[in-house]
């Protein structure tokens, strides 16, 4: 009996010791700050400061901050979403303006959005499928009236949006997650028989619109522009002057279950993510709660995109609505997929709180778990256009067609403190303030390298702890600033 035990403890140390190194425990590296110096780029009004290396700091032994100082905390064992891109939109408008650049400033432009080293980086792209108001006028890829879609042509996009899209694919290094927006269907299969002006899709143009998506995605993967994704459509709720159609949340959920979903899947399209919403962040509770409650509906949605305009009505921005649908569904994932300032006034290319919007916007939407985050036009020209139905906006750079200069906003570089140091794949871990003075969101990068972003929205300089567990630097920002931190 004795020897029967032995045979028997020693069989099984031999396998719990062949297991062990068949299947070796996977080792978490532990993010440290030991021997780290920490680089802080500012960008801050009234300064020369964009972008500018300012600090290069080191670590001390931290204790306990008290009340009456400012801190910043980070804590890197605490890891949520991970991060996939910040970018603009190619609209026709963009690209039209583009179009008219000196060589010299075209490449100037790439470099500023789409180089990581020589300017901010971005890593997504959003465009239209047809017109939007951002065009010079309406237009469509097939002739009116066909519902078999048989005369549909991308021909109209090779003018201006294609050749810029592949230039920027070329500037960010051969690849560029892109999706794509609908802003109407064509007049023929909508209830007012127009493009502009809101309206609905009729039952009878369900499948050929379906159809219409399939179609567009295969025409620009064949152009060599692979297409990520499409949301269903843009801002489902507004009818707008321009091009827009209007879908209840019902109506959106029965369209992607019945027709969208399975048509993409039918046309071998399946791996392409579908974006529900894509309005703003007032009513994206309710649109998630109806669409992603139909398990039918659900399994072919990707995640929920969201805009920023709910300010129209004179309300504050309904950041916790983000956090809200995060909550509520945590395997959904969360897209900012439209912002910019609207009515355009040259006068105000520099005014800062256009800037603070952005700076306030992504760290708000990042820390309740938004995965990317998409600017508008990249491009508009000195009137804020071109747009067909005098929507004039403004973008992050513009471009004086008379004198070919560019115009570089502040918020060219509130967007870049983000996109120019979180890369794609980056996890976002714990960081918080111990003030409303301040604003901060922290990444860690898959390079090993945590960046770290802090805004100042108040007219006083502010100086401040940065602690990670036992450590922490002294750190100065600006007045109306914004900083990123590399470490």
């Amino acid at each position: 009996m004795k020897k029967m035990k032995f045979i028997i403890t020693t069989c099984l140390c031999f396998s719990l010791s062949v297991f062990s190194q068949t299947n070796p425990k996977k080792q978490v590296q532990k993010f440290t700050t030991a021997n780290k110096k920490i680089t802080v780029y500012t960008t801050a009004a009234d300064t020369n400061l964009k972008l500018t290396a300012t600090d290069n700091l080191s670590f001390t032994a931290s204790k306990q901050p008290v009340e009456t100082e400012i801190s910043v905390f980070v804590e890197p064992s605490k890891k949520f979403q991970t991060f996939m891109g910040i970018g603009g939109a190619v609209t026709d408008a963009s690209a039209e303006i583009f179009a008219k650049l000196s060589k010299e400033k075209q490449t100037e432009f790439l470099n500023a959005y789409y180089d990581a080293q020589k300017g901010i980086g971005y890593s997504l792209l959003r465009t239209t499928i047809q017109s939007s108001d951002f065009s010079s006028g309406s237009y469509s890829y097939i002739e009116e009236g066909d519902k078999d879609l048989k005369t549909f042509s991308i021909d109209h996009d090779r003018k201006y949006r294609i050749p810029l899209i592949k230039d920027v694919i070329k500037t960010a290094g051969g690849k560029l997650l892109t999706y794509a927006t609908p802003w109407s269907p064509n007049a023929f299969m909508k209830s007012n028989k127009s493009v502009l002006k809101g309206g609905k899709l009729l039952p009878e143009y369900f499948q050929p619109w379906a159809n219409f998506y399939a179609k567009f995605i295969k025409a620009y993967n064949k152009e060599g522009i692979p297409i990520w994704g499409t949301s269903v459509q843009n801002e489902p709720m507004a009818t707008q002057t321009w091009e827009s159609c209007l879908y209840t949340a019902e109506e959106e959920r029965d369209y992607i279950k019945n027709y969208l979903g399975p048509t993409l899947k039918k046309e071998g399209l399946g791996d392409v993510k579908i974006i529900a919403w894509d309005h703003n962040r007032d009513l994206m509770v309710q649109r998630a709660n109806v669409i992603f409650s139909d398990p039918e509906a659900s399994k072919y949605v990707w995640g929920l995109g969201f805009h920023w305009y709910e300010t129209w009505t004179g309300a504050q921005p309904m950041f916790e609505n983000v956090a809200r649908v995060h909550e509520a569904y945590p395997d959904k994932k969360l897209m900012f997929t439209e912002g910019c300032v609207e009515r355009f006034d040259a006068a105000k290319y520099q005014f800062w709180p256009n800037a603070e919007r952005y700076g306030t916007s992504m760290i708000n939407d990042f820390n309740n778990g938004t995965v990317a985050w998409t600017d508008w036009n990249i491009l508009l020209d000195q009137f804020g256009g071109p747009n067909h139905v005098g929507n004039f906006c403004f973008a992050p750079i513009h471009a004086d067609t008379v004198t070919g200069e560019l115009i570089y906003t502040p918020s060219y570089y509130y967007i870049g403190h983000f996109s120019k140091f979180i890369r794609p794949n980056a996890v976002r871990v714990s960081s918080s303030v111990s003030r409303s003075y301040l604003l901060s969101t922290s990444f860690l990068n898959t390079d090993g390298k945590m960046a770290t972003i802090v805004m100042n929205h108040t007219d006083n300089e502010i100086t401040y702890n940065f602690i990670i567990a036992e450590e922490k630097a002294i750190v100065k920002i600006p007045a109306h600033a914004i900083q990123t931190l590399v470490y």
